[in-house]
């Protein structure tokens, strides 16, 4: 039997530098234009602009997901959709290479899911999106006889509900051990259908602004936000807070986690996958919500110091490095 299974999106992506991509900060005149963001990266338009060699690599939440557990000593296998393509093939090659087994469709009709990274000073990026074959998994592509581990860890991107809730359901009998990073498709269903989906989820993990949304609670008030997602979800509940760190619930505790320090963030891309399956691994090897938030926050502070969602993910050797070892967490009773 496997240990984890990944399900959902997988990407061929590109990263492009250039010191001509420039990030402006006049929050007035670009809301003003539709750009909320109130910063943008941009260039000048109509010229020919130099830029560093690019950088290809494998992409997804699935995909980046699986690098985390297969480095970290778990039987991995992975499930989603490429296309009949040289992306489709390499990204199939290096799952192969990273000792992944591979459940990969290949969709004869779409090409391969791609992204276009636009890399800014500091580690902030624009990420140009074709979804592609990545979200054309069907109920009949899933090979439920091969579909046997410990757990499964879903990041469905715009993956139907239709498509996951009956596959999840099925295994939750089997007593497979199911979490998920739902996307914004997942977080805008109708109530009944998420309180349906997160009520069989043993790990759910969302940022701030998502648990909030999610629950209809103001951020800033954590104790209320888990009280709701305890209500929702049985089981782990996973906050994350970008800079401020990351806090979770089991039902009976709030543990609040502190960031490892950045040396130097290169790329932010990744960042949310490697904590979220680095949190998931951490769980499955040890049953420790310490020992998961080390690894997890370790991992995602390695993955911003390297171009690339999966180049900086951590083995289980290298979390024993004295860099890791003093971890900042306060454990407190709900």
């Amino acid at each position: 039997m496997l240990d984890v299974i990944t399900l959902g999106t997988v990407t061929r992506d590109v990263f492009i530098q250039s010191p001509l991509f420039k990030v402006l900060k006049e929050r007035s005149h670009i809301e003003t234009i539709g750009l909320g963001t109130g910063e943008v990266q941009c260039f000048a338009l109509g010229s020919k602009i130099r830029i560093e060699q690019p950088i290809f690599a494998g992409g997804g939440g699935a995909h980046n997901s699986a690098v985390t557990f297969a480095r970290h000593g778990l039987k991995t296998a992975i499930l989603g959709s490429v296309g009949n393509d040289l992306a489709g093939k390499e990204i199939i090659r290096s799952i192969k290479a990273e000792k992944i087994t591979s459940l990969m469709r290949v969709d004869g009709k779409n090409g391969t899911g791609y992204s276009a990274i636009l890399l800014a000073p500091g580690g902030e990026r624009t990420i140009l999106v074709y979804r592609g074959a990545s979200d054309t998994l069907k109920a009949q592509d899933i090979p439920h006889g091969k579909m046997r581990a410990r757990w499964v860890y879903i990041a469905p991107g715009e993956i139907p509900y239709s498509v996951i809730m009956p596959f999840v359901a099925r295994l939750k009998k089997k007593g497979t051990r199911i979490a998920m990073n739902p996307s914004q498709r997942y977080l805008t269903l109708k109530k009944t259908d998420i309180e349906t989906l997160f009520s069989i989820l043993d790990v759910v993990i969302v940022n701030r602004e998502e648990a909030s949304q999610c629950v209809g609670v103001p951020r800033e008030d954590d104790r209320k936000i888990f009280k709701e997602f305890d209500r929702l979800c049985p089981g782990i509940a996973v906050v994350t807070d970008g800079r401020n760190g990351a806090l979770v619930s089991d039902g009976s505790y709030l543990y609040k986690a502190k960031i490892f320090p950045e040396k130097n963030i290169i790329d932010r891309t990744g960042a949310g996958d490697a904590f979220g399956s680095g949190f998931v691994a951490g769980i499955a090897r040890k049953n420790d919500i310490g020992y998961a938030l080390r690894f997890a926050s370790a991992n995602a502070t390695s993955v911003v110091e390297s171009i690339g969602a999966t180049s900086g993910i951590l083995t289980a050797k290298e979390i024993s490095r004295p860099r890791w070892k003093n971890f900042d967490l306060d454990v407190d009773r709900l």
